[in-house]
């Protein structure tokens, strides 16, 4: 512990103010398995995880009537919504957070360093679905709806990472917060515990909400209605989570001059678009139950 950090905790105690956790304390690390010659990280974990998964729910939801396509379009869809995550999400993070990386392009494709956009990523998983339908003849608002059900998963478990990585925590918590948190890189002070926040909010909450609405309601005989709940959901609980996170640090003068963070802004149209989406899907007249999915 730094002299710095050990005065701080003194401080506290004597004004009888328990002292904050302290992330290394929680025996966590940003390695999941290391066996010596290969580490493995939570966050290449994360990202495969999200990717399984949301391919097997697909694979589920698709074989329920009324579905927008068959099998082999789910395959096509995940192969080419892999590489629009990863080229889009390090794009975006290079245009939105980053812009030193583009003057020098042989560090994009270095991963292992971090630095990648939820937003980046969504436009490229975007870009992937209409390529797919437009290709296939597929409804593309229809296929994302689906899709869209299964995005929170990586959501959760990207953050989940975050919070493994000790990285892009939050704001200073003040008093009053027990489950403050000490994190490495980010000074004595103790903070919100903000990649948390988000893994529940944009990923467990999300999920939980619109697994509800498609297994157990009509919501997918709707079109728009799922993607466009999501979108407004997802932007929401972002812009709502910014007020505890950390802006990056090259932003912190861009958060100041505004007023909001450079994710804040970014998720303003997303809660335009989806609020759009599902206004439109309750006034229109739904499709029809029953049919089979294209072959």
């Amino acid at each position: 512990m730094s002299t710095v950090t050990a005065l701080a905790v003194t401080s506290a105690a004597s004004a009888g103010v328990s002292a904050p956790i302290r992330w290394e304390d929680l025996g966590v690390s940003p390695i999941a398995l290391d066996l010596g010659f290969f580490a493995l990280k939570w966050y290449s974990l994360a990202y495969l995880g999200g990717i399984v998964l949301g391919y097997w729910l697909l694979s589920k939801m698709i074989r329920q009537p009324g579905s927008p396509m068959a099998q082999r379009h789910t395959d096509d869809l995940f192969f080419y919504a892999t590489l629009g995550i990863i080229l889009g999400g390090r794009l975006g993070y290079a245009v939105f957070y980053a812009p030193e990386l583009l003057s020098a392009p042989q560090n994009l494709i270095k991963l292992w360093e971090g630095g990648m956009s939820f937003h980046g990523g969504l436009i490229g998983v975007v870009l992937a679905i209409a390529w797919v339908s437009w290709r296939a003849k597929l409804n593309f608002v229809r296929v994302c709806d689906y899709i869209s059900v299964c995005v929170p998963f990586g959501l959760l478990f990207g953050r989940l990472a975050n919070f493994m990585n000790g990285e892009l925590w939050g704001r200073e918590a003040g008093a009053g917060v027990p489950w403050a948190m000490v994190f490495p890189g980010g000074g004595p002070i103790a903070r919100h515990p903000s990649q948390l926040y988000e893994a529940a909010l944009e990923g467990l909450v999300l999920a939980v909400l619109l697994l509800f609405l498609f297994w157990k309601t009509k919501a997918r005989w709707r079109t728009g209605l799922l993607v466009g709940l999501f979108t407004f959901g997802y932007a929401l609980a972002r812009f709502t989570v910014e007020f505890y996170r950390e802006p990056d640090a090259q932003l912190m003068e861009f958060a100041m001059r505004t007023g909001f963070s450079m994710g804040q802004w970014l998720t303003i149209p997303m809660m335009a678009v989806g609020l759009f989406f599902f206004l439109r899907a309750l006034i229109r007249k739904p499709l029809p139950v029953g049919g089979a999915a294209p072959a």
